[in-house]
């Protein structure tokens, strides 16, 4: 069983609109996942360096950082980033523009869990839906630019997407099932599932769900999601819901 997660961490600033690092930090630690998905995982000013100190990642967590080619001391790219559970094969990994008036982007990585080699992304889209459906189909053709088979592949982040069934969530649906995971945001009152976790045909979302705790409900405006998947043809059964 392969289990993964996505989080929103807002910089690590709370709902009581202060940065604790430990305390994300302690979600993370909760989640128990092999591959995290983060966004706003960077300071938004300055140099941009990591909202959680390297050090501190490495003393009090399970987790390291995917290594992405951008400036020393960020952990991500556009406050994108993926962490895996120490011991991890990390492959292939790299980073890629996404269309927008404002600087967006996206990171992927191959890593290789229990022997299976699988496909990660991260992401963080756009307020405006229009923008959305462009980053979608980026992200969608970059997906598909390499020849030869594909990896089982896990698209994670906050897709900014109110809609239940339309927008972005139908060009991603169009080839990716959707972990019906839940409301995520507001974390004090979840009303919208705006972070999702979409796979490929070839996994099954065997279990998925919103992480609520008492340190997650504090630790960020949204809740962190979560899924365990496996491969197909080796139990789980897929699903093909909305996550609405």
């Amino acid at each position: 069983m392969i289990r993964v997660a996505s989080y929103n961490m807002r910089k690590a600033i709370g709902t009581d609109r202060r940065r604790r690092p430990e305390r994300t930090i302690e979600v993370l630690n909760e989640l128990g996942a092999d591959v995290v998905a983060l966004q706003e995982a960077d300071r938004r000013f300055g140099s941009r360096a990591s909202a959680i100190p390297f050090e501190m990642l490495e003393a009090h967590s399970d987790y390291e950082p995917v290594e992405i080619d951008n400036r020393p001391g960020s952990v991500g790219w556009h406050g994108n980033a993926l962490l895996v559970r120490k011991g991890l094969e990390v492959r292939e990994h790299h980073l890629f523009h996404l269309p927008s008036l404002e600087p967006r982007g996206a990171v992927l990585a191959e890593i290789v869990i229990d022997g299976v080699l699988m496909r990660f992304v991260g992401m963080h889209l756009d307020l405006s839906g229009l923008w959305r459906r462009q980053q979608a189909q980026a992200i969608l053709s970059h997906l598909h630019e390499h020849d030869g088979s594909e990896p089982p592949t896990v698209l994670m982040g906050d897709l900014n997407e109110w809609s239940t069934h339309g927008g972005c969530l139908r060009d991603f649906g169009r080839d990716h099932d959707f972990a019906p995971c839940g409301r995520s945001f507001h974390a004090r009152r979840p009303i919208a599932a705006l972070d999702r976790i979409m796979v490929s045909r070839d996994l099954a979302v065997v279990a998925s769900g919103v992480h609520r705790t008492a340190c997650s409900r504090r630790a960020s405006d949204h809740l962190p999601i979560w899924a365990e998947l496996s491969p197909i043809g080796t139990g789980g059964l897929g699903t093909r819901d909305w996550g609405t």
